[in-house]
């Protein structure tokens, strides 16, 4: 019997996200309201967070273009 594992999402914020694909703030904000960019999971009334796979997922298309 396999034991049941449990892998939790790493959440990041946004100077995280801003390390791994380099682009202005006000650039982000301007690409996830066209949807260009994933959309935020909002932890708080002013806390925002992304899913690291998402983030991933982001530069490897990008890449791949």
């Amino acid at each position: 019997m396999v034991p049941n594992v449990y892998h939790p999402e790493t959440l990041l914020r946004l100077p995280q996200v801003l390390t791994r694909f380099p682009v202005s703030r006000s650039g982000w904000y301007a690409g996830v309201k066209c949807g260009k960019y994933p959309a935020p999971i909002k932890t708080g009334p002013r806390t925002a967070m992304w899913r690291s796979s998402e983030i991933d997922a982001l530069i490897a298309n990008t890449i791949g273009k």
